[in-house]
């Protein structure tokens, strides 16, 4: 089975890691600040917090902007759940407005008409690594004392508006799962320029412990003390998985130059297709593409998904609406809420894309899907 996405690893990754395992620091150690100050540095913030998952850094993303009961977060309803139940396990609740229907970014004007005096977060997903539009949702957002997060697991290595994800927003996240841009196994962070919020994401991920001695309340005990001022959870990423990011990190270029002449292909030789909707670009990025999703016409999406995959081609849709899940509806959240989003997802199919991916392979796909779409 062709994988939808895989990582690529070679000598050099497989080598910066071995070199951590024959060393005195398995966790804690230099790996884990040379990676966070390497991520910093890429994506134009003064601050990156390394963590365990792209699902944990949303958490302590959430936790460091100090959200809990009785506060709002509007996000989007195109992505995985992790970007809603980080607030939810803070206390918030989640308010989930449109998206824009042609790129499966969260909508500034279904954002503006959705914001109240609760908002807290406008939480945006740069979908299939395309940012969103930060600017206009930062104003909107900043307008009522609200902060926002850019969900940024698809989209390390993008721009904006030539800047890069990493500086457009108030807290930004990446994941760094096996399939995404680049990998540490399974890993993410937080990055953001402001100190207070860096401070409390690295308190929180580090089980809420201080070692800043001059806000200590008890601050004349030995050398051993520390202090927890509040509950954390332990999210540190170790270095074995820092190292393998560190290497990942340094050919991110690299990767981004082969997933972008892929969709370029994508996009040439599909572009005839009848039945099929290609994905838009807009003029104002370069995205580091993720994804490549197709927009299937006619009804036909569950027909063409199970055909590809019994050619042996692996598909994936992203994503099922999040306030569709029973955990969502148990809670009163109701189809029909957000209907760009939902007639996304009932026409999209995720097509092959990864670095790897050969152009041999990618005509195979490319072949496969005309064949299905004009019988």
């Amino acid at each position: 089975m062709l994988p939808y996405g895989r990582q690529w690893i070679d000598e050099n990754d497989i080598a910066e890691v071995a070199e951590v395992l024959t060393s005195d620091w398995l966790t804690t150690g230099p790996w884990v600040r040379d990676f966070e100050h390497a991520l910093a540095e890429r994506g134009g913030a003064r601050h990156a917090v390394s963590a365990t998952s792209g699902t944990a850094a949303l958490h302590m993303a959430y936790a460091a902007a100090g959200i809990g009961p009785g506060d709002e977060v509007i996000t989007t309803p195109m992505t995985y759940v992790a970007t809603a139940s980080g607030a939810m396990h803070c206390g918030a609740s989640v308010v989930f407005a449109d998206i824009e229907e042609d790129t499966g970014n969260l909508d500034p004007v279904a954002v503006a008409a959705a914001v109240s005096e609760r908002t807290r977060i406008v939480a945006a997903v740069d979908y299939a690594g395309q940012p969103a539009d930060m600017d206009r949702l930062n104003a909107i957002a900043h307008e009522v004392g609200a902060l926002t997060v850019e969900d940024g697991a698809h989209s390390v290595g993008s721009t904006y508006r030539g800047r890069p994800v990493g500086s457009l927003a108030d807290l930004t996240t990446f994941s760094f799962f096996p399939t995404k841009n680049l990998t540490t196994a399974e890993g993410g962070a937080v990055l953001t320029d402001d100190d207070t919020l860096a401070l409390a994401a690295d308190e929180f991920h580090r089980i809420g412990v201080s070692r800043d001695r001059s806000t200590y309340r008890h601050p004349d005990e030995g050398a051993w003390w520390y202090e927890v001022p509040a509950i954390g959870l332990n999210y540190r990423l170790s270095d074995v998985h820092a190292a393998l990011g560190l290497s990942q990190l340094g050919k991110l270029d690299d990767f981004k130059a082969r997933r972008a002449a892929l969709f370029a292909r994508y996009q040439e030789l599909l572009a005839d297709v009848d039945g099929l909707r290609l994905p838009t670009v807009r003029a104002d990025v370069d995205p580091t593409w993720h994804l490549y999703p197709v927009r299937i016409l006619g009804g036909r999406r569950r027909e063409v998904f199970d055909r590809l995959r019994e050619a042996g081609i692996g598909v994936q849709v992203n994503y099922i609406p999040v306030y569709w899940h029973p955990v969502f509806e148990d809670l009163g959240y109701r189809q029909g809420m957000c209907p760009n989003a939902e007639q996304f997802y009932r026409e999209e199919i995720s097509l092959p894309m990864f670095a790897r991916l050969t152009f041999a392979e990618q005509d195979r796909v490319i072949e496969t899907l005309r064949g299905i779409l004009a019988a």
